[in-house]
């Protein structure tokens, strides 16, 4: 005789289980000997999505809930029921290091042991050469790093994909476009996002998109104080020491403006849309450019604006790695194409670089003068112009013979003051805004450490 639907007819035991697959909430209870918290409950049963992204306050417990969500879709291999035919089913946990990803992949591991009904499904782990689950039904639970934009991800599939605090992941938009989401496609697989806040960087952008889409995403917050296994006294107390923005940013899970962010993302976004597009030279209209020379691993970048009116446009940009000689002859072809005044990156080369393009008589910024304070003067610079709305810029970006996706976008939403060695275009981008100062008197202003031949 066939089993009958209701729930309420099944046995036991049946009963039991059925209730557990279809609801992970149940699983944590019977399986896991654990009563989640309101907030982890609610994620639990509505982040269903194809993406689902979770921003939290320190604390919230989401590496918890994270373990109990893996888990349960591990053991019950939780996907379309049009990808059953196949037994192979994997599931990850990736994040900027290794160490970090092990944190919910222990967490798994210590759920697991010691639960009669879990520890028969485990049937082995391995820490190398990565560390992983096996589970006895052929289930596999991974930990990888996203390091080297996610090349350590490379040459699987995967049915469910967390992607652990992705707000501190350098390079996210490539490691979630390019890498990650072809590793769902198989089998359509799941991709969460789990977080603290980080500024409003790439993770905020993605959280606003997903709201904007509630049939692929689903967003929701976390506030430390929802977790009841910390002590509330305790967060009572950092909540009268902490300035405002920690609160809001490390209990109470939100996004704000990142301090140590030199360009906020509403003047990135007026200035994108404050863009009139690429050009090429027009007649009567003024220019200037500013280059940024490469440094070992780093780019040469040429970026040239028109300066004709305010704000500044951005009409023409170039970047690459090529022998000295090309980095001239790129210098000389677009001050031949566009005329106006151009400001080199002399750091470190002085003289060469200045003495070899002395026909187009180059303006020379050291951004190592006076202990490093030349450098703060032109990124500051650089802030003032996109506070007053005085510059602006379509969206550029560019594709390497390698595939990797580079973009000036991505560089300034990455633009720390503490950390922008390798923001090769931005510093283009200051260095021309330098000639162009607001409230001087003249377009060029040289100051000590500048030279000009």
């Amino acid at each position: 005789m066939s089993k009958s639907n209701n729930a309420e007819d099944l046995p036991n035991k049946d009963r039991y289980l059925r209730n557990a697959i279809n609801d992970p909430v149940e699983f944590a209870r019977q399986f896991l000997g654990i009563e989640p918290h309101p907030g982890q409950i609610k994620w639990l049963r509505n982040s269903t999505k194809p993406e689902n992204a979770l921003h939290t306050g320190n604390r919230w417990g989401k590496s918890l809930v994270q373990a109990i969500k893996i888990l349960h879709r591990c053991i019950f291999k939780i996907r379309d029921l049009k990808y059953d035919h196949t037994s192979k089913y994997e599931a990850v946990n990736a994040s900027i290091t290794l160490d970090q990803a092990k944190i919910i992949f222990e967490n798994v591991i210590r759920l697991a042991k010691g639960k009669p009904d879990l520890d028969r499904m485990v049937k082995e782990v391995k820490f190398t050469p990565f560390p992983h689950i096996v589970f006895g039904n052929g289930a596999i639970f991974w930990a990888r790093s996203t390091q080297r934009r996610g090349e350590y991800l490379l040459g699987r599939d995967y049915d469910y994909f967390n992607f652990d605090e992705v707000a501190f992941e350098p390079h996210p938009e490539y490691v979630v476009n390019q890498v990650i989401v072809m590793r769902l496609a198989d089998r359509a697989g799941v991709l969460d996002f789990t977080s603290t806040p980080k500024g409003k960087n790439w993770f905020y952008r993605k959280c606003c998109e997903l709201q904007k889409n509630p049939n692929l995403g689903y967003v929701q917050n976390g506030d430390s104080r929802e977790n009841p296994n910390i002590s509330q006294e305790y967060l009572a107390r950092k909540m009268k020491s902490l300035s405002p923005n920690m609160i809001e940013q490390n209990i109470k899970g939100l996004f704000i403006d990142d301090a140590n962010q030199v360009i906020k993302e509403e003047y990135i976004r007026d200035a994108m849309n404050a863009s009139t597009g690429l050009s090429g030279p027009v007649v009567g209209h003024r220019y200037c450019h500013g280059w940024d020379l490469a440094r070992k691993r780093t780019f040469t970048v040429g970026i040239t604006l028109d300066i004709t009116a305010k704000p500044y446009q951005v009409v023409a940009w170039e970047r690459f790695q090529r022998e000295w000689k090309d980095v001239y002859a790129a210098v000389r072809i677009r001050h031949k194409e566009y005329g106006g005044e151009v400001i080199i990156d002399s750091t470190g080369l002085g003289d060469v670089v200045l003495s070899e393009l002395s026909n187009i008589r180059p303006v020379g910024f050291n951004f190592g003068e006076r202990g490093g304070k030349a450098k703060s003067e032109l990124i500051a610079n650089l802030e003032k112009m996109h506070a007053l709305g005085e510059v602006a810029y379509p969206y550029i970006e560019q594709t390497k013979e390698d595939g990797e996706l580079w973009s000036l976008q991505d560089e300034l939403h990455n633009f720390y003051w503490d950390n922008n060695q390798e923001c090769d275009a931005v510093m283009a981008l200051a260095l021309a805004l330098w000639l162009v100062r607001q409230g001087e008197k003249s377009t060029v202003i040289l100051l000590p450490r500048v030279e000009r031949i």
